[in-house]
């Protein structure tokens, strides 16, 4: 899946080839990728494989995970001068792509962690980027929330319309779904939560509920269904992500680690 990805990438890049290439003949060269601002790394799994692909060196200072200052030297490229300008813009926005939600999203995990919940990402994500992109909240420290809907059974406000009977539906579904799959159910009240509870699901979604809000239904589930797992989600932010940690949830997802990720600044230089 790597490769297809990376391959389709470079090809939108060149279509039927480098104009330069016709102009010159290759030499033997070298390049430095250079970080213009702070960030944490992401995309090096991606950007050995357009490596093997175009058959050039490339030599790491840092891996997936890492944080990096303005100044440092990411890595250091060796090939031949048409290879290294052909798949400049490609590599940098594949590691500039993930390394900024990367970046973005180790701000939240950190922030998060010393409560020991879950940071959780989301399925708004760009079509055709899900895998990428929630690569790249892994390496700034996020756990992938379902990758699609054949993850796990899901039943958000919207599924809800269409249930008569919650209890009767979660029965009837365990007997349909994988044996290792979830059922997740999305409550925006605490008496939706109770109903959730009561219904047999694994975990409660609390959607944009007030943090006190949410410390009502812990304590309701720290009483009596101390099994299920709870979930906050709902326009969480950076400013606000600390006040639900401390609720005592056991997750909380965010859509912001992918969608409000600002691109950082990183650049190739030839030697």
């Amino acid at each position: 899946m790597i490769e297809d990805f990376v391959k389709a990438s470079l090809e939108q890049d060149i279509g039927r080839g480098d104009l330069y290439a016709l102009v010159e003949p290759s030499v033997e060269a070298s390049a430095k990728i250079i970080a213009k601002s702070d960030g944490v790394t992401a995309g090096v799994e991606y950007i050995n494989v357009l490596a093997k692909l175009e058959n050039f060196e490339i030599s790491w200072n840092v891996h997936d995970g890492d944080s990096f200052l303005k100044g440092a030297v990411l890595a250091t490229l060796k090939g031949g001068s048409h290879v290294l300008l052909k798949i400049e813009r490609t590599l940098l926005n594949m590691l500039l792509h993930a390394s900024s939600i990367a970046t973005l999203t180790k701000k939240y995990a950190d922030i998060v962690e010393p409560y020991g919940v879950k940071l959780l990402d989301t399925r708004k994500t760009r079509p055709l980027l899900r895998v990428f992109e929630k690569y790249a909240t892994r390496c700034g420290g996020a756990v992938n929330h379902r990758l699609g809907l054949d993850d796990s059974l899901m039943i958000k406000d919207t599924h809800l319309k269409t249930i008569k009977d919650l209890k009767s539906y979660i029965k009837k579904a365990r007997k349909k779904i994988p044996f290792t799959a979830k059922i997740e159910v999305e409550a925006e009240t605490f008496y939706d939560a109770k109903e959730a509870f009561a219904a047999g699901a694994d975990i409660v979604m609390c959607d944009n509920m007030r943090p006190e809000q949410i410390r009502e239904v812990v304590k309701y589930r720290d009483e009596n269904f101390l099994h299920v797992l709870l979930e906050a989600s709902g326009n969480i932010s950076l400013e606000t992500i600390e006040s639900y940690a401390k609720t005592g949830v056991d997750a909380i997802s965010s859509g912001s680690l992918i969608h409000q990720a600002n691109w950082i600044d990183l650049s190739m230089k030839m030697d």
